[in-house]
Parts: C-alpha cells; sequence; structure tokens
C-alpha cells in the first residue's frame, strides 16, 4: 500500500522539474515593472485588443492577450503574499494600478477617437462575469504559477495570457468611459478584478504548496507585523472572493431552472417566448416574460406562479407582459441599452417566428376533433394560403385539404367550413377534398365566406 501511495505521490509531484527558488523569485521581481519598453508594449497591446474589441475579431484579441505584460504584477502580488515579502507585493499592486491606469486611459482614447462606436458580441461578453470566468482566472493562475517554478517554462505561459483574458475587459472598461456607460465599466472592472484576485490566489497557493521560504525582517517585531498585515490581505481577498463565487454560482443554477421552466411549460409546447428577462437580485426575484400570440388570464398566470416551485424556483414573481403597448416598450428600452444584443439576423429569425406561429395548425388535434363530428374523413392537412386578388393585392386564406373514401355531402362541408371558422377565428376558410386515386389532383368541394 505505501509503495502504491508513493508511486502516486511521484506522479503528482510539483518538486520534479522545479527551477531554484532564488532563481524564480529574480524572475517574478524582473517582470513586475510597468517602464519604457513594458510600457510602450502595454500601451501597444491595449490598442491591438481595443481594435480586435471594436471590429468583432476575436483572433486579434487573442493576438493582443499573448503580447500583453498584464500578468507579471499580479503573479508578484501572488509571491509576495506567498513569501511574506510586504515589499513585493507592494511593489508589485504600484505596477499593476499603473497598467490599470495606463490601459484605461489608452483604451478610452482610442475608443473616443474611433468613428465606430457599435456595441460588438465581444464587448457585450465582457459586463458581466459568471462562475465559469472564476474558474478560468483561478486554475489559469494555477498553470501560469506551476510553469513560472519550473526549468524548463514551456507553452503554457502564453495559454495562460489567452484563457485568464486581462486585457478584453480592461478594454472594455474604456469603451464605456468613452461612451460615457457606467453600466459597462463598472461591469467591465469587475471582471477584470475578478481575473487579477483569483490568478493572485491561486499563485499563492502554489507558493505555500512548494513551500517557499517567508522573507527574514530585521527584527521579530517588524516580521511578526508584516505576518499580520500579510495575513489580514489575504483575509480580504479570500472572503469577498467565497462570497462573490458562491452568488454566482447561485445565480447559475437559478438560471439554469429558469431555463427548464420555460423549455417544458412554453417552448416545448409550442409557445414562442418572445421576451425573457430574469431580475436575479430583486427581492423576491422576478421573472418577466412575453409571448408573440399566447394570452394568458389572471388564473392562469397564479397557476404558473405556483408551478415555480415545482422547478425549485423560490422567492419568484412571474409576470407576463400581455400588453403589446408595454412589450414593445421593454424590447425598445433592451434594444436602446444595448443594440448589437439584437442584431439584424436577430430580428429576421423573430420576423420569421411570428410568420410560422401565424401560419401553422396543430393538423393532429384538429383531424381528432374533426372525426369526432364527420368519422368519414380519414385524414386533412390545413395551412395558409396567399391568392392574388389583383395585379397589386393578395389574399390570404386558411385551406383545409381533407382525404377520404366518399366525399362528404354540400351541406357536410359547409357545416366543416363555419366549424373551423369558429374553431380558428378566421373570417374565411376554404375546404377541398383530395381523392384516393388522384392524389394529384384536388377537387374543390366548397367555400364558405363570412
Amino acid at each position: 500500500m505505501k509503495t502504491i501511495v508513493n508511486s502516486l505521490f511521484a506522479y503528482i509531484n510539483l518538486s520534479k522539474g522545479e527551477e531554484e527558488k532564488k532563481k524564480v523569485l529574480d524572475f517574478v521581481k524582473s517582470n513586475i515593472s510597468f517602464r519604457g519598453s513594458n510600457l510602450w508594449i502595454l500601451a501597444c497591446a491595449i490598442v491591438v485588443a481595443s481594435i480586435g474589441l471594436n471590429v468583432n475579431s476575436t483572433a486579434v484579441i487573442i493576438g493582443a492577450m499573448l503580447i500583453s505584460p498584464l500578468m507579471g504584477p499580479i503573479i508578484g502580488a501572488g509571491f509576495g503574499l506567498g513569501v511574506y515579502d510586504f515589499n513585493l507585493l507592494k511593489k508589485s499592486l504600484k505596477n499593476l494600478l499603473i497598467a490599470t491606469l495606463v490601459g484605461l486611459v489608452v483604451s478610452t482614447l482610442y475608443f473616443y477617437i474611433s468613428p465606430f462606436k457599435e456595441t460588438q458580441p465581444e464587448l457585450l461578453s465582457r459586463t458581466s462575469p459568471n462562475i465559469y470566468d472564476i474558474l478560468i482566472a483561478f486554475f489559469g493562475g494555477l498553470v501560469g504559477a506551476i510553469a513560472i517554478t519550473r526549468v524548463e517554462k514551456g507553452n503554457p505561459i502564453p495559454g495562460v495570457a489567452i484563457a485568464t483574458a486581462l486585457m478584453p475587459p480592461l478594454c472594455t472598461a474604456g469603451y464605456g468611459l468613452a461612451l460615457g456607460s457606467f453600466k459597462f465599466f463598472f461591469g467591465a472592472m469587475y471582471l477584470y478584478s475578478i481575473n487579477c484576485v483569483f490568478i493572485c490566489i491561486s499563485t499563492f497557493f502554489i507558493v505555500k504548496y512548494l513551500k517557499y521560504p517567508t522573507k527574514k525582517q530585521l527584527d521579530e517585531k517588524a516580521q511578526k507585523q508584516v505576518k499580520y498585515i500579510i495575513s489580514g490581505l489575504i483575509t480580504v481577498l479570500m472572503l469577498p472572493s467565497i462570497y462573490f463565487a458562491y452568488i454566482l454560482i447561485e445565480e447559475k443554477k437559478y438560471q439554469h431552472q429558469i431555463d427548464l421552466f420555460t423549455d417544458n411549460e412554453f417552448s416545448n409546447k409550442g409557445i414562442a417566448i418572445l421576451y425573457k428577462k430574469t431580475k436575479f437580485n430583486q427581492n423576491p426575484k422576478k421573472l418577466e416574460l412575453g409571448f408573440l400570440s399566447k394570452r394568458y388570464s389572471v388564473d392562469e398566470i397564479k397557476k404558473l406562479n405556483l408551478r415555480l416551485k415545482a422547478y425549485d424556483i423560490n422567492n419568484t414573481v412571474l409576470s407576463v407582459i400581455q400588453d403589446t403597448t408595454d412589450l414593445k416598450s421593454d424590447i425598445l428600452n433592451e434594444i436602446s441599452f444595448n443594440k448589437s444584443q439584437l442584431s439584424q439576423k436577430d430580428v429576421s429569425i423573430l420576423s420569421l417566428k411570428k410568420q410560422l406561429v401565424a401560419n401553422k395548425y396543430d393538423n393532429k388535434a384538429l383531424l381528432a376533433e374533426i372525426k369526432i363530428l364527420f368519422p368519414e374523413v380519414d385524414n386533412i392537412s390545413m395551412s395558409n394560403h396567399t391568392f392574388n386578388e389583383s395585379t397589386d393585392s393578395t389574399k390570404t386564406v386558411p385551406v383545409l385539404i381533407y382525404k377520404s373514401t366518399k366525399g362528404l355531402p354540400e351541406n357536410s362541408v359547409e357545416k366543416l367550413s363555419l366549424w373551423l371558422q369558429k374553431r380558428l377565428v378566421k373570417d374565411d376558410v376554404e375546404v377541398y377534398r383530395q381523392p384516393i386515386k388522384a392524389v394529384n389532383k384536388i377537387e374543390p368541394k366548397g367555400v364558405v365566406k363570412k
């Protein structure tokens, strides 16, 4: 058993291939400063990333992340916390602040001067952090710290720069400042801060795991003082980070349950949802829905609110927007805040969905009801057909084609047409028979109009 444990430990042992600790610390210290060439490289990387966000080019953004030196002071701060080196920590944070301010100034100037100020999807994705951003930052930071402590640095470091994505949220914050949108600015800075904090925390864990020696102070009193300050900073970093991670996990779980609810109760039943918005931070939470054609009574909305509990959605009020004016107003408000979120393609899709709903009939349900009234009918097909009334006008009329061994009598056709008008709330309905022996030939059997 002991042999197996030792073998397993040999596989996961990070001491193998580790660089001398003094050399690693010298390397970390040499990469935290933002002066001269490093500052120029950062400024150029910010411009490249801003252009990538501006034109919605993922490849350009990735290129900017590869040349960015932003990781240096964050890794330095993690090492400073791990070895209780207050001077290294202070210098790292100072340089990170300089880098952040330079990034904000350069990106704000770029977006202010740029004639193209449309909010692209690449910009939008950097305004609202989620639990995956925390996981990426934490595990990306782990990989970065492990790679720095190796004799052979290898390929992980460029990958870490791409994965942790420090540049795009910083540029997005500059975009928010240039447009005067504080929602963009604070959302992007929140994501940037989360990335920095979790990279720093993961670096701290690796430093502690590899047992880097703590820095000795001049006297015991100073040693204790630095230790208390560093411990306090670690607590300040850890506790809010745990809270933010918990909130984002809860929000993700809540959104998943909301998606299950809307899929099972509406989408899977053929009810098209036009508008959907959740307000997670309210008390009680709120779910707003708007539909293309479906309307609900007060009792039905109450039942739907009760159904929320079956999906473990608690402390939530379902609000169905049924007033067309209110629904249009809400959609327009969303578009005005975030006009690129609803692109021309999305508008076309919504228009097509609306047309499909207007032209779609539940042939299976209609057949079941018709067979009760007219047992001789074997099958039906119903859809809307557009006819030319004149050279410059058309008319769309619902047409039902039925299949039966014997054609329905004229009075039965008339009854069927009238029943369909009432059932479907239509002014005109045309009924035709499809004979069994002549599938391609359609015999008109009756037309009834209100």
